[in-house]
Order: C-alpha cells, then sequence, then structure tokens
C-alpha cells in the first residue's frame, strides 16, 4: 500500500483533501490525522471492518477500546443509549476539547470498536483539521492514537508515518499538536464519574463542574482477566526501545546517581539518554540530555515527553534516566505516562537504591 502524505494548516484545513480524506474513511479506510492531544488514527466507528483494520496497523489488542470522536454534540445520541445530567454538564464546559466520556452505547455501535464492552469513549477534539475530517468522513471516527502499539504517542506527524507508512492509506500533517497527552478519560456509567486517565483536564477542573470525582486507583496488569474499559488502562505503552527508569527523590542524589550509571555505561559501550528540565540539564553528563522543559510550565513537558521518547530512539539510546516529574493537575497525567513508559521501573537514590548496571 502507497500512503498519501498530505500538509495542511489547521487554521484553514485543504477541503479537497479532507474531502478524500472522508472518503477514504467512508470506504473502510485509514487516516492519521492531527488532535489537539496527540496524532489519531482513524476508521469508520460504525463499520467493524474499520476497527479490525485499526488493530491491525497498530499491533494493537482488540479487547483495548477505541474512541469515538465526534463533531456535533446532537450526534451523540445515535450512538449512546443516554446522556446522564453530568454528561451534559462536562461537554458545556470542556467540549470541543481533550475529554473523553465513556457511555452505555447504543446498537448502532459495534463491539469491534469497543473491544467487546457495552460501553463507548466518546470525545470531540477541538483541533479544526480534526472536525472537517469527522464530518467529511459522516460523523463518527474511531480513532486510537496513530502509532505502532506499545510505541510512544505521536506528537508530530513524522512519526505517524515512522510507525504506519505503508499500513494505512493517508497520513495528514497538521503540524506538531498543542497539549502531547491523551485526553482525560471520565467514566460516567457506574453512579460516581470515575477518571479512568488522567490529561489536560485535571480532577479539580471536573470537580468545579461535577462535585465529587473518583480516581481509578486499579492497575490492571497484563495477565488480568479483566477487559480494559478505557485506552491505556491494561497493556505497557508508550514505551522507547531503551530501557527507561524514573528517578525519584532529592535532586542532587537523583543527579549523581545518573551520571555514575552513565558513566559505567559508556565504559560498556551503551548509550546512555537523560529526560530532565531546565533546571538541572546542565548538571547532566550522558551521551544525550534532553530537557523537557521548567516545571514552572507542567504544559511544556506535557508537550515535549512523547517527542523526546521518540528522539532517544532517533539516536539509537540504550537507556534512559528520567526525572520524576509528579507535582501539579498535569503532573499526575504526566507521570501516569512516564510510568508506564517505564514498566513502572523506578529507583530512590536518598533511600539507598541504586540504578542497576
Amino acid at each position: 500500500m502507497i500512503t498519501e502524505y498530505a500538509v495542511m494548516n489547521e487554521a484553514s484545513p485543504d477541503p479537497e483533501v479532507i474531502g478524500r480524506a472522508g472518503r477514504i474513511i467512508k470506504e473502510g479506510g485509514l487516516v492519521a490525522f492531527p488532535t489537539e492531544t496527540v496524532y489519531g488514527l482513524g476508521g469508520d466507528a460504525l463499520n467493524p471492518e474499520s476497527s479490525r483494520r485499526i488493530y491491525a496497523a497498530k499491533g494493537r489488542p482488540s479487547d483495548n477500546p477505541l474512541i469515538v470522536h465526534v463533531c456535533r454534540l446532537e450526534d451523540i445520541e445515535l450512538i449512546v443509549s443516554e446522556i446522564p445530567p453530568q454528561a451534559q454538564k462536562l461537554a458545556e464546559a470542556f467540549w470541543p476539547g481533550p475529554l473523553t466520556m465513556i457511555f452505555k452505547k447504543s446498537d448502532l455501535v459495534p463491539k469491534e470498536t469497543t473491544g467487546g464492552l457495552d460501553t463507548v469513549a466518546v470525545r470531540f477534539p477541538s483541533n479544526r483539521i480534526a472536525q472537517a475530517l469527522i464530518d467529511a468522513a459522516g460523523g463518527f471516527i474511531a480513532a486510537p492514537s496513530a502509532n505502532r502499539s506499545g510505541r510512544p504517542s505521536p506528537t508530530v506527524a513524522k512519526y505517524c508515518r515512522e510507525d504506519l507508512d505503508g499500513r494505512v492509506e493517508m497520513i495528514i500533517d497538521g503540524g506538531e499538536v498543542g497539549i502531547g497527552l491523551e485526553s482525560t478519560i471520565i467514566d460516567l456509567t457506574e453512579g460516581s464519574p470515575i477518571i479512568l486517565r488522567p490529561g489536560y483536564i485535571g480532577r479539580k477542573m471536573l470537580e468545579e463542574v461535577l462535585g465529587k470525582v473518583e480516581v481509578d486507583a486499579t492497575l490492571i496488569t497484563p495477565d488480568s482477566g479483566i477487559a480494559p474499559k478505557a485506552p491505556g488502562m491494561k497493556y505497557r505503552h508508550y514505551a522507547p526501545r531503551g530501557e527507561l527508569v524514573i528517578l525519584e527523590g532529592e535532586s542532587d542524589k537523583v543527579i549523581e546517581e545518573i551520571n555514575k550509571a552513565a558513566a559505567f555505561n559508556a565504559e560498556h559501550g551503551m548509550k546512555t539518554g537523560v529526560l530532565c528540565t531546565d533546571e538541572t540539564k546542565d548538571l547532566y553528563r550522558a551521551d544525550s540530555v534532553k530537557s523537557a522543559g521548567t516545571r514552572s510550565d507542567e504544559l511544556s513537558i506535557a508537550r515535549a515527553l512523547f517527542r523526546i521518547l521518540r528522539e532517544f530512539d532517533d539516536e539509537q539510546i540504550d537507556r534512559i534516566y528520567a526525572e520524576s516529574f509528579s507535582g501539579g493537575n498535569l503532573g499526575q497525567a504526566i507521570m501516569n505516562r512516564l510510568m508506564k513508559a517505564a514498566g513502572h521501573r523506578t529507583v530512590r537514590p536518598g533511600d539507598g537504591e541504586k540504578l542497576p548496571l
């Protein structure tokens, strides 16, 4: 398959290219496209074969649900069996935007799209290219992130191309995304609203609209028999090719431990990467030291995270050491992604723990 590659500006989506991309999706094909969070891999949400193709293109387990993207609020009534009052409040506050809500699905949505579940995840993106494409494709696009399963989500189109060239009909390059982390997911089907995946819209923001909101504390492991209710809950995600470890605790001890490990790696022919911030970048001695931004601007870190993990792959880094970024509202979402990328491997040098050498 030859993949068409089209470049456009979000401020003025090309109607001819958008129309062609919409036809591809209506005919059962796949199109990678930008959203405000990360790039998505879109297929017809109401076509079971399209969902199968998405799973195959990504190498994604078929019990990992897909998110259905819409471009009109009124269209939601067609794909869900009921819209609770909480959803109406959230839609008024955050849609279009980086929030996904889980509803009980209608019969119109095939279980191939929902990972076999009776619930459906729905989002209304704010990116104008995404909105135009959804409209051109018939109003319902199923779209996980546009990468091979388990790899860091793409925030620029070149990484869609790296993972999916020859596997999809079209890639739309709309430039770098604005947020860099996937949408917040909130479940509205179990009584109390529950956050299943943290994102740009945090718990505090949600509680200002709904009152009390719970956070799912269950870690679903790969050998669990529990079906994941939202993307990213069960399988390892976002992983670079190099071994990634997160270091937590006092900054001076973290820096000392990373520099010792980098020196050891160099002696044994391994390349070291360090993921840090502006505040500490000049204190590391490694093959590749990359700052995700300043700790005073969490959005800068969120936007840079997946790109940096991809760049370490480009540089063939063997071992990656990351500072911990836990902190405010967005810090929780950043650490959620980073912990999954590292397979939950953490070290606390201040407690006497050492990096594996």
